[in-house]
């Protein structure tokens, strides 16, 4: 599952009032001025895709089209919709996954660490990669000393 929040008066909010499905794509770090571009104009008054040149794909499960250029889309279908006052909240089942072969390592699984994804919180841009932890690593078990049989 995944949840967006977006202004009523937002372009992407009516489309979203009528389909009922959206896409999420990451863009890679070498994206980010493209990304802050998609970001700050509406697509009332551009043609985005035209504009910058981003070639859309049709998605697997859903009518919304994924941006060839990012190596990770996310494919969703609204199940909720929840007013919180200022913005309204879109609760939403991830049907598909659509990843670039060069994030998939050796094993067949996703390896963010191939190409610096790129993510966006309190107003900055950021790469993602690092990985600091695990899931439970806070509470495993180190391991004690290794007792020696005779």
């Amino acid at each position: 599952m995944l949840s967006i929040s977006i202004r009523p008066e937002r372009y992407s909010y009516e489309i979203l009032m009528k389909t009922k499905e959206f896409t999420v794509n990451l863009p890679t770090v070498s994206l980010a001025n493209l990304t802050d571009w998609c970001g700050v104009v509406s697509g009332r008054d551009h043609d985005k895709f035209k504009e910058r040149n981003l070639t859309p794909l049709p998605g697997s499960s859903v009518q919304t089209p994924v941006i060839a250029e990012c190596p990770l889309a996310l494919e969703c279908k609204v199940t909720q919709i929840t007013p919180l006052g200022s913005h309204t909240l879109f609760l939403a089942e991830i049907v598909a996954v659509q990843i670039s072969e060069e994030f998939v390592d050796n094993n067949g699984r996703f390896n963010l660490k191939k190409k610096g994804l790129l993510a966006y919180a309190h107003g900055h841009y950021y790469e993602l990669g690092t990985c600091i932890g695990h899931f439970g690593y806070s509470i495993r078990k180190k391991p004690g000393p290794r007792v020696r049989e005779r």
